[in-house]
């Protein structure tokens, strides 16, 4: 039997890809408990960091859609620790039919993936959250109506939200524009893909800078995520001196349209990355984000297990 794609960083799809994963997500939101294409399946759910949003999203993602899923927190296992993930790549593949993690590195997905005989999503590791992205997407649609033309303006650290942005929106032909102080710059193979990506289809753009206000110039949405992530280049006390040109504050907000949305992936630090007055006030549409997470999903696991 052939492995069905593995959903690891979004630069494995094209524009037809993502189209299709998003027309799904839209149709699970309209229709949220209509098909079982998990029937009968076992879905392996791995962390090896908390969640919130990405676990329960993904365990009640699979319940309706049929399946049957199984939480492994990292102190619960052998993973990566008394057993290799060569191992428990291939145990596990003879249980269950796909691989959900969310890791601490990138390297462990790729592993899962490539010792494993079952298809892996990555639900977070310190390089991509590309299903964060899908549903991101799912939420400028449904709020702008259309990707072409839009431009997201990102402030903040280049991060594995960042990266998978860049990703998304190379592919629907969006502009986007990331700002992040000197050092902190996205990855570079992101940016490559999507340099190559807007040349493919002629249309998109990407900008990389370390001024936030040229960024948010005329945006249609701005997003913004935590000053410390995963990658952990940065302590929060440096964090606290490198950043604050980059908060997403009312004044920020002056610079672009005037319908602009409001995106953070949440959890946030108020105060901090985003004020309580931006992240509460009437841009924000962080929570139609949040809830965008469970109708990404399930259209994953759709592009996966019923192509």
């Amino acid at each position: 039997m052939v492995k069905s794609m593995d959903f690891l960083t979004l630069m494995e799809l094209n524009r037809d890809d993502l189209e299709k994963i998003l027309k799904d997500a839209e149709y699970f939101k309209k229709n949220r408990k209509s098909d079982k294409i998990l029937k009968d399946k076992n879905i392996a759910l791995i962390f090896e960091n908390p969640s919130t949003r990405t676990r329960i999203s993904f365990d009640i993602g699979i319940n309706e859609l049929g399946g049957h899923s199984i939480i492994i927190n990292s102190n619960e296992s052998h993973i990566g620790k008394k057993e290799s993930i060569k191992d428990t790549a291939k145990v596990l593949s003879r249980y269950v039919d796909c691989i959900v993690a969310r890791v601490k590195s990138h390297k462990t997905l790729e592993d899962f993936a490539k010792y494993g005989s079952v298809p892996v999503i990555n639900a977070l590791s310190d390089l991509a959250h590309p299903c964060q992205t899908v549903a991101d997407l799912l939420t400028i649609k449904e709020h702008k109506n259309k990707f072409k033309g839009i431009k997201i303006a990102y402030l903040g650290d280049g991060n594995n939200v960042c990266n998978s942005l860049i990703a998304g929106c190379s592919l629907l032909g969006m502009d986007i524009s990331v700002a992040t102080p000197i050092g902190y710059e996205p990855n570079v193979n992101f940016v490559l893909f999507a340099m190559e990506t807007i040349e493919k289809y002629g249309d998109g753009s990407i900008t990389i800078t370390n001024d936030p206000i040229s960024a948010v110039e005329d945006a249609d949405v701005i997003y913004t995520d935590v000053w410390v992530s995963m990658s952990d280049k940065k302590g929060i006390e440096e964090a606290k001196k490198i950043f604050p040109l980059y908060q997403v504050n009312k004044k920020i907000l002056e610079y672009a349209k005037e319908d602009v949305i409001v995106m953070h992936c949440l959890p946030a630090n108020r105060g901090m990355e985003i004020t309580d007055e931006v992240i509460d006030g009437e841009h924000s549409v962080v929570y139609d984000e949040a809830e965008n997470r469970l109708h990404a999903q399930k259209a994953v696991f759709k592009y996966i297990f019923d192509r």
